[in-house]
């Protein structure tokens, strides 16, 4: 059977995205203990693959993801999963509001409902959790007084919603990716993203240069991060999402320009976007994106071109 982690304990975020995709359908979910234990368990081959979050609407990436995504031995995403993210306050049954002294959740919990939390828990201590389903059992077990989570949490813990839908962003999502060890990427589907982390010299206009060589072939950069190399003083990896499938002409030639004038740059997976998801729709129904020219069609004539050239044609 196969086996796919994810951030636990059950009843998280991260658990209800991986059951809306269909590798969840006969899997056995394991939850673990945080997003570096998913990552280590998919690396050395405990889990079939790992499901998740890398970035939220409100708060941006997910720091312990993005540099785990650049470690070694390499990962790739395979799927991705957007969730309207959906926060109640949870709490053992007959406790009011006056009681709270602490509330946990994830840091990303916390930062979503920030200022819920200051209008109606102003004495309240925060306390950060490894997940916001952590959070849940800890007031489960009596730690804390309460707890910033997802609505599944209330009956995997025996707890009760005291307040619902507390986030300051209604409209806040998340969007998961499911990881695998490498592996030829998913046909293309015309609604794709491709993911890659890339370095440069630390000059003048380096990045400049790289991101010229997307912008040129027409591919669209949707979300680019900045991390810091851990070992390297003002140096970083940059964290790309692009519009396209690297099996396209324009995306790959991108790639391969990237390679040759980057210090390094890891291809991090071709994957269909999510719906709602960022990012122009190229799939069934949607308008094409203009591409200056830079369509299938074009980069194969050029092709076709060049190659005569070099062969000796003379137009």
């Amino acid at each position: 059977m196969r086996r796919i982690g994810f951030l636990g304990p059950h009843a998280t975020f991260t658990e209800q995205a991986l059951r809306s995709l269909p590798q969840a359908e006969g899997a056995e979910l394991v939850p673990l203990p945080g997003n570096p234990a998913v990552l280590a368990a998919v690396r050395d081959g405990s889990v079939d693959a790992g499901c998740v979050p890398i970035e939220n609407s409100v708060e941006g990436a997910v720091p312990p993801v993005l540099d785990g995504l650049v470690s070694d031995p390499p990962l790739v995403i395979v799927q991705e999963a957007v969730l309207a993210v959906r926060f109640v306050l949870l709490v053992r049954p007959g406790t009011a509001l006056a009681e709270i002294r602490a509330v946990a959740s994830h840091g990303h919990g916390i930062a979503q409902t920030r200022g819920w939390i200051a209008e109606n828990l102003p004495a309240a201590e925060v306390r950060v959790a490894t997940s916001t389903s952590e959070g849940a059992a800890q007031v489960a077990r009596g730690e804390v007084d309460a707890a910033v989570s997802s609505p599944l949490a209330a009956a995997q813990h025996g707890l009760e919603v005291l307040a619902d839908d507390i986030a300051d962003n209604a409209d806040a999502v998340t969007r998961f990716v499911l990881l695998t060890r490498p592996a030829p990427p998913p046909p293309p589907t015309g609604h794709d993203r491709t993911t890659l982390a890339l370095t440069t010299e630390n000059r003048p206009g380096s990045l400049l240069g790289l991101l010229t060589e997307l912008a040129v072939r027409g591919v669209d950069l949707t979300r680019i991060e900045s991390r810091p190399i851990k070992d390297k003083h003002n140096e970083y990896w940059f964290h790309l999402d692009c519009s396209g499938h690297v099996a396209e002409p324009a995306m790959g030639e991108a790639l391969a320009a990237l390679h040759r004038r980057s210090e390094s740059v890891r291809f991090l997976g071709s994957y269909s976007r999510a719906t709602g998801s960022a990012g122009p729709a190229t799939g069934a129904g949607a308008p094409a994106v203009p591409l200056n020219g830079a369509d299938a069609e074009a980069y194969r004539a050029a092709t076709a071109w060049l190659d005569g050239l070099r062969n000796g044609a003379c137009t």
